[in-house]
């Protein structure tokens, strides 16, 4: 089959699970294209990359405000129509496969729908409306349009596949769906070098060194990491701790000032955007990791990247105690069951300065990941969401 996949906040192949994904139609035997934005250093606009035709389009700022909303998905849709016209005339294709949010990629889908008979497969990465939610505090009438346009995708996809069981529970009582129309992809790293060498200059003379791999933005919570770094240097007293903040985003500009306002220059690196060697190299490094996603209705139903390569690379994780964050890391993390950065702190302080329960907490991460959150499982999910499509 030829398959289209269209995702809007992240390109490829950045996005670890779109790109997933796309690898594993192009080994199942399908010709995939991807549509995506220019953004986090992807911006050459066409690209053959491993059999896989890419289209990058432009886009708007993420958005930061109800204006800035409209703006980036309206700059996102008019890209993807623009490349899905062009992908339709080269070459045509049977599935087009959206990756939300936002949930108005409907609107992409649509015509090829109506008038090509290309079938849809609908990719729930997220609960749009609660994230709607999370991101600017409050409902009203952009927010109920949010909702119509997650049932407007759900009616016309033949096929829902989402990233764990709660999602899914979600948007099957949404759109009514029945069982054989419902699949859970989830979403464990397969492509990582888990067998880097540690980079110990990253510990900066420090003994203990906490690490961070995210999005920095409004609802990922990493102010409560740099306010429980402050605790752990001003308050503790521990000046024998190191943290480790890779990633951008939104809000990265602010945080360096957060840190900076804070004086914890000496404690807290945050080099943005890293490589994937960089990466792979930190996450040897480390002694744990923390996932600061603040317990709310949206990150209830997120399971986090993060959690996942932390698990890949054997590292305990400090977190708060999401629903799904506890069903993804199991006895691989503590959990923090409030959002508070103190106890965020102590937390951390008492998972480092205890070295057995890391290593096992480390061991039991990685036996989870590999046995019952693997990406083969995944893999076997996504074609019989295919074959049903």
């Amino acid at each position: 089959m030829r398959v289209l996949i269209v995702v809007e906040n992240l390109p490829v192949p950045f996005d670890r699970r779109v790109w997933q994904e796309a690898c594993a139609l192009r080994d199942a035997g399908h010709e995939v294209t991807v549509i995506c934005p220019q953004m986090r250093g992807y911006t050459q606009p066409e690209e053959v990359l491993e059999g896989i035709q890419i289209y990058r389009h432009w886009i708007s700022g993420e958005a930061g405000s109800l204006g800035g909303f409209i703006t980036e998905y309206a700059s996102a849709l008019w890209g993807e129509l623009t490349c899905a016209l062009k992908a339709w005339r080269r070459g045509g294709f049977d599935i087009i496969h959206l990756c939300n949010p936002p949930d108005l990629l409907f609107l992409v889908a649509l015509p090829f729908k109506l008038l090509g008979g290309v079938k849809v497969v609908f990719d729930v990465h997220d609960l749009w409306p609660e994230m709607f939610e999370a991101k600017f505090g409050r409902r009203g009438l952009l927010y109920w349009a949010v909702r119509m346009a997650e049932r407007c995708t759900l009616a016309l996809a033949d096929v829902v596949i989402a990233t764990n069981q709660s999602v899914l529970a979600a948007v099957k009582t949404r759109g009514s769906l029945h069982d054989d129309r419902a699949f859970v992809v989830r979403t464990a790293p397969s492509r990582m070098n888990t067998s880097a060498a540690a980079d110990e200059t990253l510990r900066a003379g420090k003994k203990h060194l906490v690490g961070y791999i995210g999005v920095m933005g409004s609802a990922d919570g990493v102010q409560y990491l740099v306010h429980a770094a402050a605790h752990i240097l001003k308050v503790k007293g521990r000046t024998d701790v190191q943290f480790l903040l890779m990633g951008s985003g939104p809000e990265h500009a602010d945080l360096l000032a957060l840190r900076d306002q804070l004086g914890l220059q000496d404690h807290v690196s945050m080099p943005g955007r890293v490589s994937d060697e960089f990466l792979c190299c930190a996450l040897s490094t480390i002694d744990l990791g923390v996932a600061c996603d603040p317990i709310n209705a949206y990150n209830d139903h997120c399971t986090m990247n993060k959690v996942l390569e932390y698990m890949a690379f054997a590292k305990p994780m400090v977190m708060f105690g999401t629903v799904e964050g506890r069903y993804s890391a199991g006895e691989s993390a503590v959990y923090v069951m409030e959002n508070s950065a103190e106890k965020l702190g102590d937390a951390i302080l008492a998972l480092l300065d205890d070295v057995a329960g890391r290593q096992a907490m480390g061991v039991a991460g990685h036996a989870r990941l590999t046995q019952e959150l693997n990406w083969k499982r995944s893999v076997e999910q996504l074609l019989a969401a295919y074959r049903a499509a």
